[in-house]
């Protein structure tokens, strides 16, 4: 158990009240060790995707790892890529795999399998044509190999997402560890919120992200 009532409101702009308020219901996972409480970070991070949680610009300041996260750095190593055919999850998965660029070390079959069995597990469509595929467990252990991927979709696919809306742009990030997916999640997802990718075009979307 990692994280303290503090440090989830660093990451989630609410209340101390409303946070409190969230454990007693249950609403969000939380452990009591001797009148304090705690979080596992995993959990958390399952947590944010599966509520489409927004999270606080304050997580642009916060070092939650030694290496700090840059997402022109990992968009470097992940690249952009565009026209990404596929009419099911599976398939938008695998060619989307087959387009960005892997460490090295890694088989492309070893991908695609670890993020297909994530969106067995869950869904990681967090709403309004946005998807954060990844694998449950880290694949790799050097965080110098991690890499965001921006796939853009030839059409939209039933990710199963709560509010219903299909996918067409896949955020692939492959970490060396929750923490560091954490973060890396927390700051795209505020990019996302800050350039309200959701209420424009695709064109648009794209140009907002020609940054590799």
């Amino acid at each position: 158990m990692d994280l303290k009532l503090e440090d989830i409101m660093k990451l989630i702009p609410v209340s101390e009240n409303t946070l409190l308020q969230w454990i007693k219901e249950r609403k969000i996972p939380a452990y009591k060790l001797k009148h304090q409480y705690y979080f596992n970070r995993a959990e958390i991070e399952e947590w944010i995707l599966k509520n489409r949680i927004a999270v606080s610009k304050d997580i642009l300041n916060i070092r939650l790892t030694e290496k700090p996260v840059s997402l022109t750095g990992l968009l470097n190593q992940g690249g952009v890529h565009y026209r990404i055919a596929g009419e099911t999850v599976e398939e938008s998965i695998r060619n989307a795999v087959a387009a960005i660029r892997i460490p090295q070390d890694l088989k492309p079959e070893d991908i695609c399998t670890a993020l297909i069995q994530r969106e067995e597990m869950m869904s990681t469509a967090v709403g309004r044509g946005i998807a954060f595929p990844h694998p449950r467990c880290p694949v790799i252990a050097d965080a110098e190999s991690e890499r965001l991927s921006i796939c853009f979709l030839n059409r939209k696919i039933d990710y199963k997402a709560l509010d219903k809306e299909r996918v067409d742009v896949l955020f692939i990030i492959i970490s060396s560890n929750s923490r560091r997916h954490l973060e890396i999640l927390s700051k795209v997802s505020f990019l996302c919120h800050t350039n309200s990718l959701s209420k424009i075009g695709l064109s648009d979307r794209k140009a907002i992200f020609q940054i590799a």
